[in-house]
């Protein structure tokens, strides 16, 4: 049985070393290629786009992939666009593989945006010091509010952040541990926490450690999904595995194209 995993999320770095104890399965996990260091893989590993949904479509048939898991961020919305339309297109069974959104607890003071820009504005016009977690794609959406005093976490350097002049920068990689959030807040003097609501358990304790600190925290919320199938658990990526090899197409061909 062939799958394609589309990855870069820690749900689906799990499922691949679950697929690489199943050898009845030849898996292969496409990263987009936007951390310049991804972690190694057991399970052969392909980076770069695929050229829109054509090129995706095309690349399932040449393949003769019979199931497509999207385990992509929740945040990469065009992938999940473009893996759900190749899907339709192709014949080939796709299923979600994604983690719940956080939800607003007793004591979160949260400010929901549904942008970037939204979020920028949400800080305010008052100069305060802001943690920044939303990744080093669209910080320029920030250079609006120019103001603030941003300490900047990211996997990579962002590159040129002449648009935000006073910053700190902070090259590091979740998971992230609650003790260590309280320290970085306490000692950088965090007013406000910025971050996009990307759910999953290694980047949540910064949403503890601000709730315990009475901080606002600006949450952009993630966009709409297509309309496929969703899991939340390796076990139920397995499960629908286990349908589609019943009756799986191994062509173009025999779906009837």
């Amino acid at each position: 049985m062939r799958i394609l995993v589309l990855g870069g999320t820690t749900e689906a770095s799990r499922l691949a070393k679950a697929l690489a104890e199943r050898p009845e399965i030849d898996a292969t996990l496409s990263l987009a290629g936007r951390t310049e260091a991804p972690a190694a893989q057991p399970i052969a590993t392909r980076i770069g786009g695929f050229g829109g949904i054509d090129g995706l479509a095309a690349w399932l048939d040449d393949h003769r992939i019979d199931a497509l898991v999207d385990a992509t961020h929740p945040f990469a919305a065009q992938i999940s666009r473009n893996a759900a339309a190749a899907a339709e297109k192709t014949g080939t069974p796709i299923v979600a593989f994604v983690r719940p959104p956080w939800e607003r607890q007793p004591g979160d003071r949260w400010i929901e945006v549904a942008s970037l820009e939204d979020a920028a504005r949400a800080i305010g016009e008052t100069p305060r010091r802001v943690l920044l977690t939303t990744g080093r794609l669209g910080l320029a959406s920030f250079a609006v509010a120019p103001q603030h005093h941003y300490l900047i976490r990211t996997i990579d350097h962002p590159g040129d952040l002449g648009f935000l002049p006073d910053h700190a920068l902070l090259l590091d990689r979740g998971p992230f541990d609650l003790a260590a959030e309280r320290a970085l807040i306490a000692r950088d003097r965090v007013e406000v926490v910025v971050t996009k609501n990307s759910g999953g358990s290694a980047t949540h304790p910064k949403i503890v450690a601000a709730r315990e600190a009475g901080l606002p925290v600006v949450v952009v919320q993630p966009p709409a999904r297509p309309a496929v199938a969703q899991v939340h658990d390796v076990a139920a990526v397995f499960a629908f595995l286990e349908t589609v090899a019943g009756h799986r197409p191994h062509s173009a061909t025999e779906r009837g194209e």
